[in-house]
């Protein structure tokens, strides 16, 4: 699979698959885009990296992924 959505895919998303939800962005509907969110997380604006950080983690444990990133797991734990 393809770790590109199409703008349609997104569209069909719900808000609760989104690292911000309020934003719709950092969508994560499997694993890759759990890494991914994890990998482009220096992005994420500062006043929103605690919440973004504990989302990773949050969809990181549903997928079974490894979230390695200290800066991100330094956020979810602020």
């Amino acid at each position: 699979m393809s770790d590109r959505i199409s703008y349609e895919e997104r569209k069909e998303l719900p808000d609760s698959v989104y690292g911000l939800p309020e934003r719709r962005e950092y969508p994560m509907p499997d694993a890759a885009h759990v890494r991914a969110a994890e990998a482009y997380f220096r992005y994420c604006p500062e006043n929103l990296k605690p919440k973004l950080a504990k989302a990773i983690l949050q969809r990181a444990r549903e997928y079974g992924v490894d979230v390695e990133s200290p800066t991100v797991l330094a956020y979810a734990n602020e």
